[in-house]
């Protein structure tokens, strides 16, 4: 007989067995209790043994247990957590029969013990470690406390601050027996070395900079960004804020408008997505450079402003106003490739109410117009880029000779009083491709970065005698342009090239470090209007060492040296070159 059999039956054999016992001899009170306590006693402890041998340990071995059933959940339940419920041999439950006092009693005494063992465990990791969790609980109400007080003190709960300021410490020698060249509009090209400046007198001193930048990021819905930055700093008269040569300039170097130490608004722009895959951007000051669909670039920690434009300043000019753009990305899984586009529009000008002077979408908004395709892994980037950029915005960096913005016509030139009347604005199409790997692991392989940019100028002939030169409070019209440019002169400028290569070893000598170099040749001109051979070629070299003190604080001491930065302004058998050294320190908080 089974055991289960035997326990629902001993009430019934207790009952039988009781004449027979008596008609043997009178049985006390006391005695009859101690011979039911014992066969019930027997009964559960054959209950227990059976209870475990068909125990299970998921509501699936129940052949006869649906989902449906009303008590499903509480029995899986009660099998997955305390594993107290046994079955029949034949794989059934039978939930829908009756359960006597016993087996009640029995199953919830299952339980129970299983519960005591979990309690009497936790008891024994509690006691184990008393220590720790006094000391974690003891973490827990300072966390709590903390919390409360920026809870208390915030000043917003849509918006989050971060911050940096820079510190640089440096100066510069300049090479050669040629100081800065005045290619001005107005003056022959014969006399444009007459008026050269004296850089070792004007610009070697040693300075002390900074540059500040509050960040204020918003989010309403935990998608979009309204971006907000406030910038000072003090690079106004320094040389590296790009004095005298623009290609000494500094990537953190800020110059406010209205002076050193003004406090200026940098950015304003709001980003938000469309659907899945697209991301638009409309902000009243944004730049071009930081709304692509790829970062082409893994030297980030370059010196100078022209090594973080990717080999390609034409293209990338950071162009700086008005703004609105679009971005699709193929949405993948991460760390798989894909494939996105962006483009966006900027006007410099695009405050000014005057047609003749700024506004959106015309001739006179300084407008660059950008648009990058672009395919990127997890450690490789590949990325083309065309912009077309109007007239009065410059290539951002290059020689004295090929940077210059190009002319405006029918608009003054304040420099020494000329003024241009010819029909047609000018405008440039610009070109850009570049190509950056890294290793997927830090060691004494650099990430290589190549980057080249192609400027094709389109401006209108200049008529004979066209220029005016202001001497005092007299205008004379002077023949100093003729249908085609003179060799020396800006608007003889046809075409222009760039490049760079910038090699990066991360954790370089200690983890966190960082070791960089890069060389190129900034904008220079590769072909004239006139039909002759420039003379524009120049070089830009960097190096530089990051110390990251702490995760919020790092050093950088570094090294520039520019060849030739006049470009074709140079006078034949005449030389310039400038050596520049700094420590960069950066606090980000």
């Amino acid at each position: 007989m089974k055991p289960f059999q035997q326990f629902l039956l001993a009430p019934v054999a207790l009952g039988l067995l009781s004449p027979l016992a008596a008609s043997a001899g009178e049985i006390s009170p006391s005695q009859r209790a101690e011979i039911s306590t014992y066969m019930e006693q027997q009964n559960i402890d054959s209950f227990k043994a059976w209870e475990a041998q068909n125990q299970v340990t998921s509501i699936n071995q129940f052949s006869d247990v649906k989902p449906t059933d009303w008590a499903y959940q509480a029995l899986s339940n009660l099998i997955e957590r305390y594993g107290c419920v046994a079955g029949y041999p034949n794989g059934t439950y039978k939930g829908g029969q009756a359960m006597t006092r016993y087996e009640a009693a029995a199953l919830l005494n299952a339980c129970l013990d299983r519960i005591t063992e979990v309690t009497d465990e936790l008891k024994r990791l509690m006691e184990e470690f008393e220590k720790e969790l006094a000391v974690l609980r003891g973490r827990v109400d300072g966390l709590e406390a903390k919390v409360g007080e920026l809870e208390a003190t915030q000043f917003s709960t849509t918006t989050k601050l971060q911050g940096d300021a820079v510190f640089v410490i440096g100066s510069n020698s300049f090479g050669g027996n040629q100081g800065l060249p005045n290619p001005a509009v107005g003056v022959p090209a014969a006399a444009a070395n007459a008026f050269p400046a004296n850089n070792r007198r004007n610009w070697g001193a040693t300075v002390f900079n900074y540059d500040i930048r509050l960040n204020f990021l918003t989010s309403f819905t935990g998608k979009d960004l309204l971006y907000t930055r406030l910038r000072s700093g003090n690079f106004n008269n320094s040389p590296f804020g790009g004095q005298p040569y623009n290609l000494m300039a500094l990537d953190r170097a800020f110059s406010p408008v209205g002076g050193a130490d003004v406090v200026n608004i940098d950015r304003l722009y709001y980003r938000f997505p469309i659907g899945r895959d697209f991301t638009a951007l409309v902000g009243a000051r944004a730049r071009n450079t930081e709304f692509l669909a790829i970062t082409p670039w893994f030297y980030n920690g370059g010196i100078l402003d022209v090594f973080t434009l990717h080999g390609a300043p034409g293209t990338y000019n950071k162009a700086t106003g008005s703004t609105f753009g679009l971005m699709w990305k193929q949405n993948v899984k991460k760390g798989k490739p894909f494939f996105a586009i962006s483009t966006a529009y900027v006007a410099p000008n695009g405050d000014n109410g005057n047609p003749s002077q700024g506004g959106l979408l015309n001739e006179r908004s300084r407008g660059t117009w950008t648009t990058q395709a672009g395919f990127a892994g997890k450690n490789w980037r590949f990325a083309f880029a065309w912009s077309y950029v109007q007239c009065g915005q410059n290539f951002r960096r290059g020689t004295s000779f090929a940077q210059p913005a190009v002319d405006c016509p029918n608009i003054n030139n304040n420099f020494l009083g000329s003024e241009n009347f010819g029909t047609n604005a000018s405008y440039s199409n610009n070109f850009a491709t570049t190509f950056a790997w890294q290793p997927k692991k830090s060691g004494w392989i650099p990430s290589i970065n190549l980057g080249w940019g192609y400027n094709a100028l389109t401006q209108p002939q200049l008529n004979p005698q066209t220029a005016l030169l202001r001497v005092g409070a007299t205008s004379v019209r002077v023949p100093t342009f003729d249908t085609v440019p003179t060799f020396n002169q800006s608007a003889n400028r046809g075409a222009s090239q760039s490049w760079s290569v910038g090699l990066q070893w991360a954790d370089a000598f200690a983890k966190g470090n960082a070791l960089g170099m890069a060389v190129g040749q900034p904008v220079f001109a590769t072909s004239l209007r006139n039909g002759q051979t420039p003379q524009d070629g120049n070089f830009v070299w960097e190096w530089w060492y990051r110390f990251q003190v702490t995760d919020n604080i790092s050093v950088t001491p570094a090294l520039f040296y520019l060849s030739r930065p006049n470009g074709q302004f140079t006078t034949a058998g005449q030389s310039s070159s400038v050596l520049g050294g700094l420590v960069q320190t950066q606090f980000r908080f």
